[in-house]
């Protein structure tokens, strides 16, 4: 089992351990580099700066993307380890230096994190014995060398302590992608399905192709409110005023991935020309893995209880 130990800001993790999220954006101030370290559902702990040389929490890893800092707050919001989008962008900056002060929206490197867990301080954990004071970022850890067996047995021992194991979903991962080991299958929140959305669809929007990102928004096509999961395959990334229509009721998309325009927007508005020039066409950009295309069931849901015909 491997996993992977991240030097933490002190003060983003003392923010986020007061709020306990159900996900949390382990953000990265450079959004160049990508982060392979980890697979899905696997571990990431959080290391604080020297002189607090303790572990002390974690979360579970679900992908990592390279975003504007603007998407990175609409997404997460407080779950960056800032109380407002204005202290985000400051941390942000002083981490970049001052060139990035006059870039308009930044970009970032996130580390989106489910179920996140804050030890209580009598259990935080010492770094490994043979961490480095050099250690800039982090370093990957494995249970297959003695070191890595003893931290990863400490954390199991905390977790049953701080936590409800059953909370964490230990399955067997369907996809042989990830081999047969044992993994954490992290539920989604809304910032991870915000992200994941957004990256599934290529960053273009799936009716009309745009891709000027702070236009596009990721819908649910049945509500959260209404059960609706935060899945991939129970998301669309639409255009904000395409996604406002969809969850009126006056646009959907048919089991045949075909956009579907309500005559409503006619009656009621006199107007809709641009979107009647949608009606019956099919949609431009489909997530290229057919498990994260919009579900059927949800689909069909959407067309029977919100579509106005």
């Amino acid at each position: 089992m491997k996993f992977y130990i991240g030097v933490t800001d002190n003060t983003w993790f003392k923010f986020l351990a007061e709020r306990e999220p159900d996900e949390v954006n382990f953000w990265q101030p450079s959004g160049t580099a990508a982060f392979r370290a980890l697979r899905p559902g696997e571990l990431f702990l959080f290391k604080l700066h020297a002189p607090l040389n303790f572990i002390a929490g974690g979360g579970f890893f679900v992908k990592h993307s390279i975003v504007p800092l603007s998407l990175a707050w609409e997404a997460f919001a407080e779950k960056n380890g800032a109380e407002d989008l204005n202290t985000f962008r400051d941390k942000v900056i002083r981490y970049k230096g001052r060139n990035s002060r006059f870039e308009p929206d930044p970009t970032i490197g996130c580390i989106i994190l489910s179920q996140p867990f804050f030890l209580d301080r009598s259990e935080w954990v010492p770094a490994p014995e043979d961490w480095h004071p050099n250690i800039v970022q982090g370093k990957t850890y494995g249970t297959d060398d003695r070191i890595g067996a003893a931290l990863w047995s400490d954390i199991q021992e905390r977790l049953s302590h701080q936590v409800k194991l059953d909370d964490y979903q230990v399955v067997a991962e369907e996809n042989a992608r990830y081999g047969n080991e044992q993994v954490i299958r992290p539920r989604l929140g809304q910032g991870a399905f915000r992200v994941l959305v957004t990256d599934a669809y290529q960053r273009r929007c799936a009716m009309t192709g745009e891709r000027t990102l702070p236009v596009l928004e990721s819908a649910h096509i049945k509500p959260y409110a209404r059960s609706g999961p935060h899945s991939i395959n129970n998301g669309l990334l639409l255009r904000s005023d395409l996604h406002k229509l969809f969850d009126l009721g006056y646009i959907t998309v048919t089991g045949d991935m075909l956009i579907k325009v309500s005559k409503r927007i006619k009656e009621e508005f006199k107007n809709g020309r641009n979107y009647y020039a949608l009606d019956g066409q099919s949609l431009i950009s489909l997530p290229s893995e057919p498990v994260y295309r919009p579900a059927r069931d949800y689909l069909d849901w959407h067309n029977e209880k919100i579509f106005l015909p």
